[in-house]
């Protein structure tokens, strides 16, 4: 992938890994803009990188998505590459029923259900640009689910799927989709749950892992992890119950 010269936009960019790829892609050269749910942060953003443009949009609403779309091919018309990196992750226990579930944010339509549609909005607009791409932002728990985070764990893995599918389906039309693959991050994620789990800490830094991915993107590698995803994108069967068992033994 060509890593300068693009207008990009970023879903989830105000904060963690959606703004250390911001701060990259400006610094290498490109035209940036985020979009999330928080204005505040988004100004905050702005703020540290006044080359930024920003949107405020919630992925997960169908009006909102369709404005964005709109907004950005309006306002920056060479846009080239879509990145789905918007999301959340939730502590969810089905032993206790749906409640649990029903009482937050819907993973499935931020996760997942806005990624697809995104894509498929934004295609029409992606088709005949130089460089054109889609680069869609999973995690590891969709190789290796974490019990306490099923749901989370099943739109990841969706979205592999998704990632594959779509690579396939449109190459022919000259638009490359790549996969980013993290294991945990510091980043805001879930910091409810990590707080219950007794301030669990993570040590890799956003800026840390995408190097990996920024090398992983110009290289044209279309499935990029980083040290224990980078070995479960290439794992057995085997290997990869081997490791649910040892991630889960405590649940």
């Amino acid at each position: 992938m060509k890593m300068t010269g693009n207008t990009i936009l970023i879903t989830g960019g105000a904060t963690g890994l959606g703004l250390a790829m911001a701060e990259y892609f400006l610094n290498a050269g490109n035209e940036v803009i985020i979009c999330g749910r928080r204005e505040a942060r988004l100004l905050e953003a702005q703020k540290m990188f006044p080359k930024v443009h920003i949107k405020v949009c919630d992925v997960a609403l169908d009006k909102d998505r369709k404005e964005l779309v709109e907004w950005t091919n309006a306002k920056f018309g060479k846009v080239n590459i879509l990145i789905n990196n918007a999301g959340i992750q939730r502590d969810i226990d089905f032993k206790k029923g749906i409640d649990n579930y029903n009482a937050g944010s819907s993973e499935i339509a931020i996760n997942l259900e806005a990624p697809i549609i995104l894509s498929g909005l934004f295609i029409p607009y992606l088709t005949g640009k130089p460089e054109a791409a889609i680069i869609n932002v999973s995690s590891g728990l969709g190789f290796v689910p974490a019990a306490k985070m099923p749901v989370y764990s099943a739109t990841k893995a969706g979205l592999h799927a998704f990632s594959m599918a779509l690579r396939h389906q449109i190459k022919s039309i000259g638009i490359k989709v790549f996969e980013v693959i993290p294991p945990a991050v510091d980043t805001e994620l879930n910091q409810e749950g990590r707080a219950q789990r007794g301030g669990f800490k993570v040590d890799l830094k956003p800026k840390e892992f995408n190097e990996a991915v920024m090398k992983g993107l110009a290289e044209d590698i279309f499935e990029i992890g980083y040290g224990m995803t980078e070995h479960s994108i290439k794992a057995s069967r085997e290997e990869l119950n081997k490791s649910f068992e040892q991630m889960n033994s405590r649940w």
